[in-house]
């Protein structure tokens, strides 16, 4: 017999018949020799109706009563559920999150889990019972009872938690899609289906906005290995499976507050090609990418910063023994380039750096810690060790550095981070993609960022840390970040351009506060664009396949979709674009790579 943690949706519970259906499906899944444990959202659009009610009482409602309010919802849900599978002969029980266990810590409106006690569910369980969990919600303390909800896409968080917490065999997520598909079906009526994907790869399309898990349940289910499975409440389709590496064993306490950080990793077999000074239009990257390509180099690192005028930067690494030839191709190709700018052949510049190390820190837990970055940069600066590149990811931060400084920087960030060892390059720890599938799995957008550049930062160790320090003291979260390879002498001192997106409703804040601190920081304007939209293709298959970021530019640049930055990491490629391009971006880039399937999925209202 089996234990199964099931979650459904707002829209699987949004009527007295869906609610019925998921009742029935719930019973027989008992009759097949299951014990269940159900997580339920509040109905439909419960959540949103509850916060407009708030904000007409009130122009900024109190963070506490907002949880108390909130929490109500899936109260609702919970009793019509439990009542519906009891007249189907079937026992059950509902469970606020505070009657299951569910300690959080004391943050209202975004509280993470710190540990939950299942006794009281086990004991339900055993007596024949079916669970229903009220999810998003938790308490921050036995003793006052103070109730917490976990923020955007607790529901899920709850559901996976409390799989983690029973050790069940596998947690169901149910949805209005069939599982996991290559992209948003909304936007691309064909987009195909998965039959399984890498917690890693789910953990960056769930992050670039992919809203069928939400970031911090994937997190979770990859630190404790729980089988996770998204379905339709719709069909009796089998969905997808999210594979999880081999855990670690880690206790369930601080479930949510592990360390952000379990992982510090080098390359030193890397070299830098940068070519400054290249027309900022459409079609740049994919003619310097898809030359290198044909050479069949597989470049690793890939930033464009933010365009200067009318030109722009590309740099990228690839490894040491193939430089010669990478450097061959940048240098055949930059006098056109100059030319198409008018600056006549020697305008634009390749410059190439051999002595080079890449580091860096891996962590399903940086997602939503808006310091992690800011730790690392600090930690660098502190040991004097000067960065030359940025590039992140929803996992990963990497920056590189002069060679000489690696050992140094590995130290301090083993040191910081209490990572007990250190490791060389690594690929993901679990590929489920065979020789005959896409390299590229998923294609995601995100309409809802904004670009923050940061111009003339002084180029010397500590700046970066400092800039995204006073973000994260904030409490915003950065996404992309690129520091520019052209430097600029401003009063004598060599300057570099830092760009970074946050979220759009973050962009004003983020402008202000460091507006405020540019006196001290030494650095120019700060400017923000907010009609930008980032288009990502997702993939561990990428990983040693030349050519995947060329073919995503050719894909843009047939469509005269011009790039604005670039940033990538080993299973993700990101672009900016103009904002009102996105959709078309997103389009083009997923037929480009085939990833339509044979079917149009249709998702209910």
């Amino acid at each position: 017999m089996a234990l199964i943690v099931q979650k459904y949706g707002g829209t699987s519970v949004g009527s007295v018949e869906r609610i019925q259906a998921v009742a029935q499906r719930v019973v027989k899944a008992v009759k097949a020799g299951n014990s269940l444990v159900v997580v339920v959202s509040a109905m439909g659009k419960t959540t949103d109706g509850l916060v407009k009610l708030a904000h007409e009482i009130s122009t900024q409602p109190n963070r506490r009563e907002m949880d108390m309010l909130l929490s109500t919802g899936e109260q609702v849900s919970i009793a019509l559920l439990s009542m519906a599978i009891q007249e189907l002969g079937q026992p059950a029980i509902s469970m606020t999150g505070a009657q299951v266990g569910i300690v959080t810590e004391a943050e209202h409106s975004r509280a993470r889990i710190l540990h939950i006690q299942p006794d009281r569910v086990q004991r339900q369980l055993e007596a024949g019972k079916v669970v229903v969990v009220a999810g998003f919600q938790g308490v921050a303390s036995r003793e006052e009872l103070e109730i917490t909800t976990l923020g955007r896409g607790g529901s899920d968080t709850s559901a996976v938690a409390l799989a983690a917490a029973l050790r069940a065999d596998v947690c169901e997520i149910y949805t209005d899609v069939p599982g996991i598909l290559t992209t948003d079906p909304r936007l691309v009526p064909d987009a195909q289906l998965m039959s399984e994907i890498t917690c890693d790869e789910m953990l960056e399309l769930a992050s670039l906005g992919a809203k069928v898990l939400h970031p911090r349940a994937v997190e979770i289910a990859r630190n404790y290995g729980v089988p996770l499975v998204v379905r339709s409440s719709w069909t009796e389709e089998p969905g997808t499976k999210v594979v999880s590496p081999t855990p670690q064993p880690r206790p369930l306490e601080n479930l949510e507050l592990a360390r952000p950080v379990d992982g510090v990793e080098f390359d030193t077999d890397q070299a830098k090609v940068a070519l400054l000074h290249i027309p900022d239009r459409p079609g740049v990257a994919a003619r310097l990418f898809g030359e290198i390509a044909t050479q069949d180099l597989d470049v690793d690192l890939i930033i464009q910063s933010i365009h200067e005028g009318k030109s722009n930067d590309i740099a990228f690494t690839v490894t040491k023994n193939s430089l010669n030839r990478a450097e061959a191709v940048a240098a055949a190709i930059v006098p056109a380039l100059g030319a198409q700018l008018g600056l006549g052949p020697d305008a634009a510049d390749v410059i190439v750096q051999r002595q080079i190390a890449k580091v860096s820190i891996a962590g399903a837990g940086m997602i939503g810690r808006p310091g992690v970055a800011a730790q690392m940069f600090s930690t660098l600066a502190a040991a004097g060790v000067n960065i030359q590149m940025i590039s992140t990811s929803e996992v990963k931060v990497s920056c590189v550095i002069d060679a000489e400084d690696c050992d140094r920087a590995i130290a301090a960030l083993c040191e910081t981070f209490e990572v007990h060892s250190s490791s060389a390059k690594l690929t993901p720890a679990v590929e489920v993609h065979t020789p005959d599938e896409p390299p590229v799995r998923g294609v995601a957008l995100d309409l809802n960022q904004a670009r923050l550049a940061i111009r003339h930062v002084p180029d010397r160790p500590g700046m970066a840390a400092k800039i995204f320090q006073i973000l994260a003291e904030q409490n915003i979260s950065v996404d992309m970040i690129i520091q520019s390879q052209r430097c600029r002498v401003v009063n004598g001192a060599s300057t570099r351009d830092i760009a970074c997106t946050v979220a759009q409703i973050d962009a004003e804040a983020a402008r202000a506060v460091l507006e405020k601190a540019a006196p001290e920081l030494g650095c120019g304007e700060i400017v923000v664009d907010s009609a930008i939209a980032k288009v990502s293709i997702v993939g561990t298959g990428m990983v040693g396949k030349p050519g995947i970021a060329a073919q995503m530019f050719e894909a843009l640049s047939q469509h005269q979709i011009n790039i604005q930055m670039i940033a990538t990491s080993e299973i993700k490629v990101s672009c900016v674009v103009a904002q009102d391009q996105g959709v078309i971006a997103l389009q083009a880039i997923h037929a480009a790579f085939n990833l339509s399937g044979s079917q149009k999925i249709q998702v209910p209202a």
